[in-house]
């Protein structure tokens, strides 16, 4: 690979293009899409579309009226967020998405680079994109609002506010990414462990910041004090930094116990969806790639997996910490390599049309699921009835009131995925 000429920023090269990531036979690979990605992104879109299909409530409702079955309290467990530490699959859905970042991003800029188009422009082009992903959060954050919420912690900010520095990492040697991504966490994990006014006292919590004290009993006991909810480093930088925005009250806290500053450790996400994406494009036999993938992916895990159990770094999605960031992406890169195999080399593509048309237009189906789901549900009973999620009571009141949310979720998410085939037919795609 050829390695830049500056440390720091690629130099362009005489023809205006960045450092180019070359395959094993030194050419890169050009123009074959790649239809698993397009899975992945549609997979990912249609469960956070369709609101997990209802089974986080759904499963809730049966486990209270089956107390005995345990495996709806597992169901519900996958389809909500864990509470601090640990991770379901529900909380794959922004990892998934900062991953597909990266994967996407080299694919796109390295085939405008093959097309001539000069580092300058793309860089501007980066910079621009990161601009409207931070203004695009904050405007949809703020629907609901009577004063524009300046949070930066939704998927779309976050993506933002990395996006240009991902940019920068693109198409330097994979050492140098490698280093870069160690640089990243290992920045995070010092940050985060040399803090001073780490911590609270599980038994007591502290509910000036949003931490009662049965909750911090049940989700903060025999974890490190650097990483408690709320009274961390990345709490503290909010407490100054959301705090130079106008405002109708001072920022105090997050409910959730997100950062803003969780941009900087899921950076390394989007990097390693990156490295996934340089290796894609690569020359390198089908059989090569999938497996590099797979055992990527299960590093990942075993890492992630290592450092949470040791105690060294809890696995926490709500602050990125760097073993989530290994954990969850190992996942990425299991459910990306498996796409990869079924769909790309062994090419059973039918059966993912319904995600690619999805995942052709993601940005489109995520504001509606953001913005039009109220509207859309109410839309529907005025014209089926009040009790078409429950099924106008079949096949009893009991089963239809608990399976409700379920119906109702899909019978929303449907009507979205319907405006995006609308617009796949016609090629209406919405970039940024």
């Amino acid at each position: 690979m050829a390695k830049p000429a500056s440390p720091e920023v690629p130099s362009p090269t005489p023809s205006s293009t960045p450092p180019v990531a070359s395959s094993a036979a030194g050419t890169p690979a050009l123009g074959k899409r790649l239809q698993s990605l397009d899975a992945y992104r549609g997979l990912i879109m249609i469960t956070l579309a369709f609101g997990g299909f209802g089974l986080a409530k759904t499963a809730k409702n049966f486990h209270e009226l089956y107390p005995e079955a345990s495996y709806w309290e597992s169901i519900q467990y996958q389809f909500s967020h864990a509470e601090w530490v640990g991770c379901s699959y529900w909380d794959l859905i922004q990892p998934s998405f900062m991953f597909m970042v990266g994967v996407s991003l080299a694919w796109s800029f390295g085939k405008r680079r093959d097309q001539g188009d000069s580092y300058p422009r793309m860089l501007l082009h980066a910079a621009a994109r990161s601009l409207i992903l931070v203004g695009l959060s904050i405007f949809l954050m703020s629907q609901w609002s009577s004063a524009t919420d300046w949070e930066f912690t939704n998927v779309l900010g976050q993506i933002g506010l990395g996006y240009f520095f991902l940019f920068l990492l693109w198409g330097w040697p994979f050492r140098v990414q490698a280093i870069a991504l160690g640089v990243i966490l290992l920045s995070t994990w010092i940050a985060f462990e040399a803090y001073p006014g780490a911590g609270i006292d599980p038994q007591q919590g502290a509910p000036e910041v949003g931490v009662k004290a049965e909750w911090a009993q049940e989700h903060l006991q025999g974890v490190r004090p650097a990483w408690h909810k709320n009274a961390n480093i990345a709490h503290a930088i909010d407490r100054t930094f959301l705090n130079w925005f106008p405002r109708e009250k001072p920022w105090l806290f997050s409910r959730g116990g997100y950062a803003t500053i969780s941009f900087w450790p899921s950076l390394a996400t989007m990097l390693l969806g990156l490295m996934a994406g340089e290796l894609l494009r690569s020359n390198r036999p089908e059989k090569t790639k999938l497996l590099l993938l797979l055992a990527a992916g299960a590093a990942g895990l075993l890492l992630g997996y290592l450092l949470n159990l040791s105690g060294i770094c809890p696995m926490v999605k709500r602050i990125w910490t760097p073993s989530w960031a290994f954990f969850s992406t190992g996942w990425c890169l299991l459910i990306l390599g498996a796409l990869y195999g079924i769909v790309d080399i062994l090419g059973f593509r039918r059966w993912t049309f319904p995600l690619v048309v999805v995942g052709a237009n993601s940005i489109l189906i995520y504001c509606m699921s953001i913005s039009l789901k109220p509207y859309t549900e109410k839309q529907i009973r005025t014209h089926l009835g009040q009790d078409v999620f429950s099924l106008y009571g079949w096949p009893s009141t009991e089963t239809a009131a608990a399976i409700s949310p379920m119906v109702e979720s899909i019978a929303v998410g449907l009507a979205f995925w319907l405006v995006c085939y609308y617009c796949y037919r016609h090629k209406i795609f919405i970039r940024i």
